[in-house]
């Protein structure tokens, strides 16, 4: 019943893809490291908001989809994909 909730609420489509890739980069990335890069690279979402973004809680602005492909190295179409499969 809960994820069935969740479904329902799910504020954007990436957070899976999000935390794909930063579990799968080497070496592997926390929420905080991911944060941190994004902040050195002028966007600033502290750790919570990547927890959000990776169960779809919150919201991500177009802006920040091109931050977090840019800090994950990994495409912009990778992240906006709805199949699964390795990080481009």
């Amino acid at each position: 019943m809960r994820s069935r909730a969740l479904r329902e609420v799910r504020k954007n489509i990436i957070g899976s893809r999000v935390r794909l890739a930063r579990l799968w980069s080497r070496p592997r990335l926390t929420q905080q490291q991911l944060a941190d890069r994004l902040a050195s690279l002028g966007t600033h979402i502290n750790r919570v908001g990547i927890a959000k973004i990776e169960i779809g809680l919150r919201c991500v602005c177009d802006f920040e989809v091109l931050v977090l492909a840019k800090a994950l190295n990994v495409s912009v179409s990778w992240l906006l994909s709805w199949r699964r499969g390795v990080p481009r």
